[in-house]
C-alpha cells in the first residue's frame, strides 16, 4: 500500500471514530422529563425530605439530562391515590408506601413491612440478593407498574396511644390509623383501623375521630406532635419491622428507557434507600430524649401477653394472604423462607454481639 493512501485511509478512519465519539454525546445529551407523584406532604420531616432529595439526585446523577417534576401529596393527585395515577400513565412514577395498596392485592405489603416480618437489612438482602425484585416486579406487573425500592425508616414504633395497653382487650374497640396487615391484626383483636395519608393523622387524632396511631419512629414522629393528643408512645411495634418505600414506574414508560436511564434511576433510589435508613438510625435516640425531656412522653413497651396476641392475629392473617391467589402464597412462601434464614443467621452473628456487647457495657434498652 502507498504511504499517501495508507495516510487518507487511516484519516478517515479517524474522522469515522471521531464522528462516532461525537455522535453518542449527542444521544445523551437528550433530556427526559419524569413526573413524579408522592404519598407525603413538600418538605415533611423524613419521608418528604428524603423524597425531594431522591429527585435532585437524580438529576445530579444524570448530569441534567433527568429532570424529575415532583408533585408532593395534594398537590396533583391525593397521597392515597398515587397508584392508580402512575398505572394509568398520568404519571410516570410514584414514591409511597406499597402496603397502602393492598385492597389491589395483598402481596404488595411485603414491599413495605407486614407483622413479624424482615427488618430493613434483611429486606433489603432479600430484595436485592434473595428473588425479592423479581417477585415484585411480577406483582407490581399485573397493574402496569415497576418498583425498586428508594427508602427505609428502621424497625417503627408501636405507635401512639391515649391509654395504655396491657392486654389485648384494650384494644378491643380501639380506632387506630395503621395500614397493610398490621392493621389487620389489630382488626382481628377488635380494634377498628383506618387508613390515613401522613398529612391528615394529627387533626384526626386531635378531633377524637382516631384514639391511636402509628408513624415512623422518634425522628419522624416528633415533627407531628401527636404527643399534644397522645402520651403514651410504644417502642417496637410487630406491624412495621423494616422494609422499604416504593420508587415505582409505569411500566411502558421504564420499559421504553435506555439502560443508562434504568441504572441512573436505579443507583440514585438504592442511595437514597440507605440514607433515609441512616438518617433515621442517627437521629431517632436525639428525638426520643426531646419526646420524653421536652414533651412528657411517656414511653412503654408493649408485654409479653399483647405481643403473643399480635402473634395469634398474625397467623390469621397471613393465613387469608395465602388463601387470596396462588401468587399471594408464592410471594409469602419465598418471604417465609427468607426471613428464616437471613434472620436466623442475623440471630446467631448480629443478634449474639448486640446483645453481649449492651450487657458488657451496660447499655440499656
Amino acid at each position: 500500500m502507498k504511504r499517501r493512501d495508507f495516510i487518507t485511509k487511516a484519516g478517515l478512519g479517524t474522522a469515522a471514530v471521531a464522528g462516532a465519539a461525537l455522535a453518542a454525546p449527542a444521544v445523551a445529551q437528550e433530556r427526559k422529563v419524569l413526573t413524579c407523584v408522592s404519598s407525603w406532604p413538600r418538605d415533611f420531616p423524613g419521608l418528604g425530605v428524603s423524597a425531594q432529595r431522591l429527585m435532585e439526585r437524580i438529576t445530579q446523577l444524570s448530569e441534567g439530562r433527568i429532570t424529575m417534576e415532583y408533585f408532593a401529596s395534594g398537590e396533583k393527585v391525593g397521597g392515597l391515590d398515587v397508584f392508580d395515577e402512575v398505572a394509568s400513565g398520568n404519571s410516570s412514577c410514584y414514591i409511597s408506601a406499597d402496603y397502602y395498596f393492598t385492597g389491589k392485592h395483598p402481596g404488595l405489603a411485603y414491599w413495605t413491612s407486614v407483622p413479624f416480618g424482615m427488618t430493613a437489612p434483611e429486606w433489603c438482602a432479600w430484595v436485592k440478593f434473595g428473588g425479592g425484585q423479581a417477585l415484585w416486579d411480577e406483582v407490581s406487573g399485573e397493574f402496569g407498574l415497576k418498583a425498586i425500592t428508594c427508602g427505609s425508616t428502621g424497625t417503627q414504633a408501636g405507635g401512639w396511644f391515649n391509654k395504655e395497653i396491657n392486654s389485648a382487650d384494650d384494644l378491643k374497640g380501639l380506632k387506630m390509623r395503621i395500614p397493610g396487615l398490621g392493621g389487620q391484626v389489630i382488626s382481628k383483636l377488635g380494634g377498628t383501623t383506618v387508613t390515613l395519608p401522613g398529612g391528615q393523622i394529627y387533626e384526626n387524632l386531635v378531633s377524637g375521630s382516631i384514639d391511636a396511631t402509628e408513624w415512623v419512629g422518634p425522628y419522624n414522629d416528633y415533627f407531628m406532635k401527636f404527643y399534644e393528643a397522645a402520651k403514651f408512645y410504644y417502642t417496637g411495634g410487630m406491624h412495621e419491622p423494616g422494609g422499604g418505600l416504593s420508587f415505582a414506574f409505569n411500566a411502558s414508560l421504564w420499559g421504553s428507557m435506555s439502560e443508562w436511564e434504568k441504572a441512573i434511576l436505579t443507583a440514585a433510589a438504592y442511595e437514597e434507600q440507605a440514607a433515609q435508613y441512616e438518617e433515621a438510625l442517627a437521629k431517632n435516640g436525639e428525638y426520643l430524649g426531646k419526646l420524653v425531656n421536652e414533651q412528657g412522653v411517656v414511653v412503654k413497651a408493649f408485654n409479653d401477653e399483647v405481643w403473643d396476641s399480635f402473634g395469634d392475629a398474625s397467623a390469621e392473617v397471613y393465613e387469608e394472604v395465602r388463601d387470596h391467589s396462588a401468587l399471594a402464597k408464592k410471594i409469602d412462601d419465598a418471604f417465609q423462607k427468607a426471613l428464616r434464614e437471613i434472620g436466623g443467621t442475623i440471630a446467631q452473628f448480629e443478634g449474639t454481639f448486640v446483645n453481649q456487647r449492651n450487657r458488657v457495657l451496660g447499655i440499656e434498652a
